[in-house]
């Protein structure tokens, strides 16, 4: 079936273009789900629970007769809010405990007489920005405040998990089943995720969305690809991250409009249903089939495509084996992850290549989650990071096919680095300046973060690239597992994640520049090929009998 690979391309053309679109729609349902927790584990203001006959309150120079009048003065950290019964208690209210007052005798924010501290039973939110939340509906302050914090990275081991047991299901049953199971599985679980009830059952449902959606996004990367000349691949495999761009987009959209958790889950669940109604119209790969013997519904699609953008049937598949010199079939050769290692060159290679995996994902969510701490509106600022990507991936896809993909992946790297730790030197009454920075850094993260999967297939030969891409993508799960937990130590100081992602940008970004440039070189099909890139050696004419580039037999 090589000539069949030869002259796939050319045949699949409106059929290749509303297939693709159709695909990458619901990649939007991935951005979606992997980025709802940002509004989901919004905290608001809150004090420990006061007693309900209060009359007076206190808040420094400000007065009222109800809570609800000094929230919006109330900052926590600076001081308690004193509170009165109407059978004459004075109450000190911080957010983990308060304090009972003793005999007083005058309401007054000062008191120096006996007091008793007593832990809190539950607590009082202000309610005027977030209507309803996780943390507002099971207390999750405090000391239960990690379990609001462990729901982020509990998802990300779900995208993790997912990632490796979708990708290698779909490498045995094929990629519509996948692509069909994950979707509708996305729907199911999105919605109950609305109506779990309590945090265990809730964190459990959307660790099941995280292994749905991570194993749609991995099968259409390859499904899209299979579909995809090698004229527009680069083009195709970019975008199919803007589609996640654009979900970023929806979710800030739909927290700014509705501030109630359960409902923003359901209206974020329903945006994608309509995927539902047609998926079920996707073909299998042609690659897929082929490469599991099965010729005749190859062909049967190959003729139903070329019927659709209206040319003549010609193209036939043929069954060829490679045979050794005395005429058996040639065993495949069994390659494991330490043939990545097997000299100091394709050591330093994976390395940096792994590196790029990692810094690229953690700097991705990092930035992602990360931006509604930066100040301004957070709404605004998750809309911001989403819409940075689109333009990112446009001039990245220019700049891979002209200036080369080194070119492109190491001054993006770099350019991050730079925009982050310049952050440092803002000071943090000038919102504005560190929103600027920090969106471009999310701008040149994503152009490395988007072409490193492409990057990697032509870094490696044909008999390990599969295992080069999924070993990278373990490096990029790993990254987005991390991620969450870097995004808490803005606890400490409110730019310490950008800082960190700054200074491992720019380290990876110098050593990206040993990488060997790989624009207009053949693809390898041996180590020591792959080994001889960006040499003198490389420069020599190598081919893989016209075989077209192709991610069937990535399980990344």
């Amino acid at each position: 079936w090589k000539s069949v690979k030869q002259d796939l391309f050319q045949v699949v053309l409106e059929f290749q273009a509303c297939l693709y679109f159709a695909a990458v729609f619901q990649a939007m349902s991935c951005g979606i789900h992997y980025l709802a927790s940002v509004f989901f584990v919004e905290t608001p203001k809150f004090l420990c629970d006061a007693p309900w006959n209060i009359t007076n309150v206190l808040y420094g120079n400000h007065s009222g007769n109800s809570l609800e009048d000094v929230w919006s003065f109330y900052k926590p950290g600076n001081g308690a809010v004193v509170v009165q019964t109407i059978n004459g208690e004075q109450w000190e209210l911080s957010p983990c405990l308060k304090v009972q007052r003793h005999d007083a005798v005058n309401f007054r924010y000062e008191f120096y007489g006996n007091t008793s501290v007593e832990s809190c039973g539950h607590y009082v939110f202000d309610h005027s920005q977030v209507k309803q939340s996780i943390v507002t509906d099971w207390d999750l302050v405090c000391e239960k405040e990690w379990l609001a914090k462990l729901s982020q990275p509990t998802f990300m081991l779900g995208v993790l998990i997912g990632a490796l047991v979708f990708g290698d299901i779909a490498d045995r049953v094929g990629r519509r089943p996948i692509l069909m199971a994950t979707s509708m599985c996305q729907f199911v679980f999105g919605i109950t995720v609305a109506f779990t009830g309590n945090y265990y059952l809730f964190v459990v449902m959307r660790f099941l969305l995280a292994m749905v959606s991570s194993g749609y996004l991995v099968v259409v990367f390859v499904y899209v690809t299979e579909f995809t000349g090698n004229k527009v691949r680069t083009w195709t495999s970019m975008h199919v991250h803007a589609a996640f761009a654009v979900g970023i987009m929806v979710v800030a959209l739909v927290g700014y409009l509705v501030r109630v958790w359960w409902l923003y889950q359901i209206i974020l669940t329903l945006s994608t249903c309509p995927f539902l109604l047609y998926c079920w119209k996707f073909p299998e790969t042609p690659f897929y089939l082929l490469a599991k013997g099965r010729h005749e519904e190859a062909q049967e699609l190959l003729d139903t495509i070329a019927h659709f953008n209206g040319l003549e049937p010609k193209l036939k598949v043929e069954l060829s084996t490679q045979k050794d010199e005395n005429g058996m079939e040639e065993p495949e050769k069994k390659l494991s992850l330490l043939d990545m290692f097997g000299s100091w060159k394709m050591a330093s290679r994976s390395a940096t290549c792994w590196a790029i995996w990692f810094i690229g994902s953690l700097g991705y969510y990092v930035f992602s989650l990360g931006s509604v701490n930066l100040g301004g509106n957070q709404y605004v600022n998750l809309f911001l990071a989403g819409a940075v990507e689109l333009p990112s991936y446009f001039i990245g896809c220019f700049a891979m096919d002209r200036v080369g993909r080194r070119w492109t992946c190491a001054p993006a790297l770099l350019l991050s680095g730079v925009a982050c730790m310049l952050i440092i030197a803002v000071p943090q009454d000038i919102a504005f300046m560190a929103i600027i920075l920090s969106m471009t850094g999310k701008f040149a993260i994503a152009i490395a973060f988007g072409l490193i999967y492409l990057y990697t297939c032509e870094l490696y030969p044909t008999v390990i690239r599969s295992l080069a891409v999924g070993s990278g993508s373990m490096m990029c799960r790993v990254g987005s597992v991390v991620a969450p937990f870097c995004v808490y130590l803005a606890g400490i100081w409110i730019y310490l994640p950008q800082l960190i992602v700054g200074i491992l940008a720019f380290i990876i970004g110098v050593l990206a520049l040993f990488l060997p440039e790989t624009l207009g070189e053949p693809l390898t099909s041996t180590l020591e090929e792959a080994s001889a890139l960006g040499t003198k050696f490389s420069k020599k004419k190598t081919k893989e009998d016209g075989v077209q580039m192709n991610l069937t037999d990535s399980k990344a």
